[in-house]
Order: structure tokens, then sequence, then C-alpha cells
């Protein structure tokens, strides 16, 4: 093996290792963090337990596998092994096992304490994926509190941006920094409103041209990649070879991506994402970039996961193309202007911020705790865990108190996301009742998922047209839930039915033309001469956020006859009470339900006097406070009250805004409701004694002393103030009556000042002001001049400050 940076720094690395718990590597890619580490620790802790490696890729994972086992000069399976989602190559005597797709969480939940591992290594750490976030919050609790000699190593190609060494404060931290050879760039912009194959097309017939060695193509995903080859097969020479780099390919022919050409040749790799780290792809020098990837999104409107071909960030930008620099000086052109480049956020968003996490809850719930709760290097967003705790609601893994219920527990033990756990349980469930054939068309629609085929066509009808080339997966699905003999071909026959299971809140009924109304509250439409236009009942499995609402893209006919024969659990019979806004009333119903879907009504109308009052609060919730007897009494008083949350905190007066006031109604208006059940019954209520009633009697007595509901003015007048939230009090006062008055009056502890509406003495507004001094000394002599000559038979003094305040004309100010 070549000296590689990383060669340099083992000796520290062993030392920490024997010293520390936790160690944290930074090390540029390239410099065979992947490939060396492993195998140095293999032979540093011999005599010791297991060595868990996670990769984030199954790519990334099989060929890492390989290539430390050819080191070894063994297979696969001898002492370096591997287990990624449906293949598993380990043996007895294997030390090193690279594993991937949430196996390690799933050791974890097993086995907490990891018998027989002695270190775990999280790989690639940057890439932040979901997985590897909970893996290592699970490691770093049973760490803590079963395995204090259990080691971590978590190696990252960065860690600007990521608070690693906060939620590992005892880690040792080392740099490995890279060693990368000079970087020629290009930036050639293509137009994204073309075409774009043709656009990438040139660039790399171009660079075949203008460079040497071999090209290394980064594009969005498997489509692209497809389209670009049959676009370049035609265009090239065969001395070079179009090969594809993705996940979804054959092992085989990922390795004639990765392994060297054959003398003479130079091969073009259309890769996606995969390729930027832990893959080392032979005989690179020229890497073109199309500056896309294709990243997870989750809608927390819809509550669907999609796929979005996004700008790839700057350290994707730099990892892609460090990859013409590691045989010597390279070759980059980035198909973005580099204005574009500079605008690029510094980090792709961590998973976590930006997935479902219905998964998340559903390992946090087995392990014990909730995702609040673990040690995460993002708190995770609230709105999508409440989502998530929904979603498992409907599923059945949560009951009402957000506990795994005993289907919960088995779901979890499925290796698939909770939706099509659900469906293979409740497809093995109908099976055992009889209803045959449905799990194995189960089977095939869990393979349709995981290969993530989309389009307009109804489920079934992709069924049919893929089930050969979904086989081998939903064969793997088979033995795991029935454990023997052959999967039988796939029948769609109830399809509907399953696809009911796994998204039982996407149930939908047409409410009108190409609008339909789902389960979980939501409305969608149809796409115009979508297949499934027309019908009146569909499971919709593939919805996206448009501009215009949201859109049902794929979806499956449903026969709702059957669903409720077959499901009854989905139905809930309820007691609607609510109200009747055109008339006014209390409306209140025996419902059946399927989510928000209502299938049946019956009225009511033998309610009871506390039924009648909860639907009147319903009736006052939909008018709002609005509807209230209010009056200006009582609208002073909620509005002093107001006032005194913000300006008198140690009061520690309940909140009082509309919102507050309207969720609370039943702790605070509710008891006086006895016998109302009608709007027009409200007027009879004493509002103000209620609305005082929400504050104890000292309060009050304070609320009355601090903010006062009058103001005495000098000439003994005792004028009201109004108050306004978020506004200073406002004393509308004649100005003859304020003459002689220096401070402007305040109100809460000397904290607010008044604001002073000055009055003609007509009571017409002349002048506002929250100094008085200030307004004696200038604006007042402008007033004086316009009074005298509008009012000349009131008091207009040369100097206000001095002169007496009045409430009478200056005849009778005279005889007094």
């Amino acid at each position: 093996m070549s000296q590689l940076p990383i060669h340099d720094l083992l000796p520290q690395l062993a030392q920490a290792c024997h010293s520390h718990n936790q160690v944290i590597l930074q090390a540029s890619p390239g410099t065979g963090k992947s490939t060396v580490v492993p195998l140095f620790l293999l032979q540093e802790l011999a005599g010791c337990g297991r060595i868990i490696m996670l990769e984030p890729r199954r790519l990334a994972a099989r060929n890492i596998a390989l290539y430390l086992a050819q080191q070894l000069g063994e297979p696969v399976g001898q002492q370096v092994g591997y287990r990624v989602r449906g293949e598993q190559k380990t043996s007895n005597a294997t030390r090193l096992e690279i594993v991937t797709e949430g196996i390690l969480t799933r050791m974890l939940q097993q086995d907490p304490e990891l018998s027989g591992v002695d270190l775990l290594i999280f790989d690639e750490f940057h890439e932040r994926s979901l997985q590897a976030d909970t893996a290592l919050a699970f490691a770093l609790e049973s760490q803590a509190a079963l395995r204090p000699d259990l080691k971590l190593l978590v190696m990252s190609a960065t860690l600007d941006g990521l608070p690693l060494p906060q939620l590992l404060p005892d880690a040792m931290v080392l740099n490995c920094p890279g060693r990368s050879y000079p970087i020629t760039y290009h930036y050639q912009p293509v137009n994204r409103q073309q075409p774009l194959v043709p656009q990438w097309g040139s660039v790399i017939v171009e660079a075949i041209s203008n460079e040497q060695g071999s090209l290394l193509v980064f594009l969005p995903g498997a489509g692209e990649i497809d389209r670009l080859a049959e676009w370049l097969q035609p265009r090239l020479p065969d001395s070079i070879a179009v090969l594809r780099l993705h996940g979804r390919l054959p092992f085989v022919e990922q390795q004639r991506a990765i392994l060297p050409c054959a003398a003479g040749q130079r091969k073009v790799v259309l890769a996606t994402n995969v390729a930027e780290t832990s893959l080392t792809i032979e005989g690179i020098q020229v890497v073109i970039d199309s500056g896309l990837e294709r990243r997870s999104s989750f809608d927390l409107k819809s509550g669907v996961t999609r796929l979005e071909t996004k700008q790839i960030a700057k350290a994707s930008a730099t990892q892609r193309a460090g990859r013409a620099g590691r045989l010597g000086p390279g070759v980059c052109y980035r198909l973005w202007s580099q204005e574009a480049q500079e605008r690029l956020e510094e980090q792709a968003p961590a998973e976590i911020l930006c997935s479902d996490l219905s998964s998340l809850l559903l390992e946090a719930a087995l392990w014990g705790s909730t995702p609040e709760q673990l040690p995460l290097l993002d708190p995770p967003p609230a709105a999508a865990l409440a989502a998530g705790r929904q979603l498992l609601q409907w599923l059945e893994v949560f009951d009402a108190q957000h506990k795994l219920t005993d289907k919960g527990h088995q779901l979890a033990a499925l290796p698939c996301e909770p939706r099509l756990g659900h469906l293979l349980l409740g497809a093995q469930a109908l099976e055992q009742q009889g209803y045959a054939e449905l799990l194995a068309a189960a089977c095939y629609l869990v393979a349709l998922q995981e290969e993530r085929v989309l389009g307009n066509d109804p489920v079934s009808v992709q069924l049919q047209r893929l089930s050969q080339s979904l086989r081998p997966a939903a064969q793997r699905w088979w033995q795991r839930l029935n454990g023997e003999g052959a999967l039988p071909s796939c029948s769609v026959a109830q399809i509907d039915l399953l696809c009911a299971l796994a998204w039982p809140d996407r149930i939908a009924k047409n409410s009108g033309e190409l609008r339909y109304q789902l389960a979980n509250g939501q409305r969608a439409d149809l796409m115009f001469d979508h297949p499934c236009q027309g019908k009146e009942w569909l499971v919709a499995v593939s919805l996206q956020q448009t501009e215009q609402g949201l859109r049902i893209y794929t979806a499956e006919p449903l026969d709702i006859v059957l669903l409720q024969t077959m499901q009854p659990q989905l139905l809930r019979e309820t007691t609607h009470l609510g109200w009747d806004s055109k008339a006014e009333r209390v409306r209140a119903e025996k419902q059946a339900c399927l989510g928000a879907i209502v299938l049946k009504r019956q009225p009511l109308t033998d309610l009871s006097a506390e039924q009648k009052t909860q639907c009147l609060l319903e009736g006052i919730r939909f008018h709002g406070l609005v509807c209230l007897p209010w009056n200006e009494e009582s609208e002073q008083w909620l509005q002093r009250w107001r006032c005194a949350g913000d300006w008198l905190p140690e009061l520690a007066l309940p909140a009082a805004d509309d919102v507050t006031l309207l969720a609370s109604l039943e702790q605070w208006l509710l008891p006086h409701l006895d016998g109302l059940s009608r709007l027009d019954d409200l007027r009879r209520l004493s509002f103000l004694t209620i609305l005082k009633g929400n504050v104890s009697w000292a309060q009050q007595q304070k609320l009355d002393e601090l903010l006062p509901t009058h103001f005495t003015a000098p000439t003994g007048s005792r004028i009201p103030l109004r108050y306004a939230a978020g506004r200073a009090p406002v004393l509308a006062v004649r100005i003859q009556e304020m003459f002689g008055q220096r401070d402007t009056p305040k109100v809460a502890h000397g904290k607010i000042a008044l604001q002073i509406e000055l009055l003609s003495p007509a009571k017409r507004p002349l002048q506002i002001t929250q100094d008085l001094v200030a307004f004696w000394q200038g604006a007042y002599n402008d007033v004086k001049k316009e009074g005298r000559g509008r009012y000349p038979k009131h008091f207009w003094p040369d100097d206000p400050l001095e002169a007496m305040p009045t409430k009478t004309v200056k005849r009778l100010m005279q005889k007094d």
C-alpha cells in the first residue's frame, strides 16, 4: 500500500485509542482514512473484540470491505466482512465488519451492550445521515450507562459547522490534512432551461479532446446517467468506455467503473454523489461536475418525502473536485458560474432537519426514549416530530400516549420504514385469516416502493408491468415473513386494500371534479386526464406540494365497501358537537368517520345541557371573542390586563391574548354558561365580573393601583384613560385644565408616560404629546394664537407653566 497522509498520523491515533474511549478524526478526502485506519486498528487492537465500521452508503460498504480483504489476501467474509440491506458476508472469523442502512442501530437495539464489540467507527460522518446520527446517539448512551470500555471513533472529512466536539467533549481530536495536487478549474455554466443532457455531453466531448486521463462526471441521479450514456455512446471512440456508477447497479457493474481501465484505454464514469467520498476510482484526472444532486425533502403539510434535484453545497463541490487531484495535477469543469459558486450554501442540511422522523420516533421508543432526550447533534424539529407521531398513531404503532403498541414492537423488527412495515404485517394477518395471495402482493408492493418507482399509472398497473424485475427484492421479503416456498406471482386483485394499509392517512374521497378530501384532513387534486379521474375513492400513494396546492400523482382506486369489511378498525364512530354558522345554532350528530372523511351522519336531537354548552363554546370559537357581550368597561379592563402583562411582569398575570382566551374558554367562561345554548343568550352574562375572575383579588387591586382607570386633573376633574395593548394610555383632556402642569403623568410605577391628547374648549384635538414641558415651551405659542381667535372667551395665558388651571371661561374666572 502506497504511503498516504494518514500513515503519518497512525502513531497518534494508536495512542488516542488506547488512552481515550472517544476519538474524533478529521481527515480530508484522499488521506486514506476509510482504507488504512480500519486495518491498522484491526492489528493495533489484536486480541480485543470486534470492530464495527458504519458506512453511510451500501456501495461504499461493499467496496471498502472488498478492498480491505484484498489487502489481507483473503476473500470477503473472513477477517473482514460486511452487512448491508438484504446481503451479508461474514463468518465466525470476522473481526472487522462494515455495516450500513441502519444495521448498527438494529444491533444496538438487539444488544445495547454490543457484546463482543470493542470499537465502533463512524466513517464519513460529515454526510449526516439520519441513521448515523441515531446510531451515534444510541452508542453514546450505551457507552455512558452500560459499556464504559466501548471505544468510539468518529471520522469526518470536515468539522466545519459540525459540533462534534460539543457532543463528545472528552474526545481527543486529531487532524489529518489532505495531500491533493493542484486543480485547474473551468466554469462553463449550462442553461438549465434547456435540455441538459446534450449540454453535459458537449462538455465531456470537449474535455476528452483537451485533457489526459479518465473522467469522472457527477450527475444527480440514475435517470440522467442512463440518458447521458446513451447520448455519449455513438459520439466517442471505442477506446473510451462509458461506465455507470450508482447504488442500484449490480455489484459487477459497480466494480467495472471503480477498477483501472485496460492498457491504452480511458473511461468516462457517470456517477451520482456516491462517488464523492470513500470510493477510490482509479485513473481519474478530470472531474466534470453538474453541480446537482438528489436530496430527500420532507414536506410537513403534505406528509410526503420526495427526492428533489438541488444545487450542491460548497463542501460537496470541494470534495467532487478533489477527485481530480489524487494522482497528479487535475482539471475540474464546473457547469455553473463562478458567481454562483460564491452563493452556494456551505454545507447541505443534515437529514434530521429535513426528513420524515417517524422512523426516528419508532427507534427511540424501542430504545426506551424520545428523540428530544437523545444526545443528537441537531435537535429534531418539533413540527416534524409531531407529524411523525401522528402518522405512527395512524399506523397503530403508537397509542394515544405515544407509547409503543404490540404492533409497534412487531413492526420495529422489520428493516423498513413504518408505512411498509405496517403493510407487511397487515397483509400477513389477513393471509392468516384466509385472504390468499395478499402477503405475496404486499412483498411486491414493498419492493416497488423501495425502488422508488413513480408515475401517474395506478399502483396495480405498475406492479403488473414491473413484477418480474421486482421479483428478487420481493422474494427477500417473502422469505423473511413466510419462511418457506417460492414467491407466488403478483396478484393485483386487492392492491387497493394493501395501499390503504400503508397509507391509511391518504385514503381519499372525491369532493368535486378533480378535488379529493384526504383522511388526514388535507385536500388534494388529481391532474387533468389522470388515470384515476372520476373514481369516487382512491388511495393517494404519491403526493407533491405545488404552488397550486397538493397534487396526487400515483394513486390506486379503492373499493370502500371491501375496506370497511376487511379493515373495520380504520373506522371511528364519534359524536360530533359543533356550531352551525349559518343557522347560528347547535349542530349535533353521530358520525361514522375514516379520519377526517365523514362516511355517514345521523342527527342527534336529545342533547344534554352539558353538550349544548360545549356546542356554544364551539360557536364562540368560530366567531371569535367579538361575539361576547363587550361594553366600554369590560373592553378597557381587558386592555389594562394586556398592558399589565407587558409593563408589570411582577404581577404574574395570565396571558390575555385572543388565542389564549379562546383556547381556555373551558376554564374561564364555561362555568358561567349553564342554561345557555344560543349566542343571543350571552347578553345575560355579567361579563366584566367573568373577566375579572381570571385574576386574583390581590392582582385586581394592584392593577387598579398601577394602571388606574381615571386621571385626576389639576382642576379636580376625573377623566377616563384609554388603554390599548402595545400603546401608551391616552388622556384626552381640555388644555385649560392642564395649565401649570409641568410633569407628564405616568403609570406602571412611573415607567409609562401618558399620551396626552390636549383638547380645545369644544373638545376637539389640538395637540398630542408625551412631554408637557416641551409643549408649553414650544408648540403652545402656535396653539395659543389660533385658540384666542377661535375661542376668545376662554383663557389662553402667555405663560402656561405659571397659569392656574381652569374649567371655566375668563368671565367666570374673574368672578372667582
